[in-house]
């Protein structure tokens, strides 16, 4: 009974993260979406269904990562914000290995973001 409290408390936490992070560059919504369903799912089926139907899940989970529908616009939106949030240690931190990691990790984006969305 504990465990089913702390995993639909700990669900709401997620969630109420996830969404902000719609509207906060900085916080990532699906992380915190994928996790609001893993415990939500392990503590009520009734949230778990609920939050499933919700708009912001069915738009970033099941539309973009499941079904693989994204428009260009709301994948050009994506690379935009990983390229920001990039973007701020590469110009905070003046060291080489710092900068060259941040390029590689950012290519890596754009390489496996392509093949996974192209890929259905």
């Amino acid at each position: 009974m504990l465990k089913k409290w702390l995993f639909i408390i700990g669900g709401g936490i997620t969630f109420a993260l996830g969404t902000v992070g719609i509207f906060v560059p900085l916080l990532p919504t699906v992380p915190f979406y994928l996790l609001t369903a893993y415990l939500w799912l392990n503590s009520s089926e009734r949230l778990y269904h609920y939050f499933t139907k919700s708009r912001y899940y069915q738009i970033y989970i099941q539309k973009m990562l499941i079904e693989k529908q994204v428009t260009k616009s709301s994948l050009l939106k994506m690379l935009i914000m990983v390229f920001i949030v990039l973007l701020i240690p590469f110009i905070i931190f003046n060291s080489l290995h710092v900068r060259i990691i941040l390029a590689i990790v950012f290519l890596a984006h754009l390489v496996f973001g392509y093949y996974y969305f192209k890929k259905k």
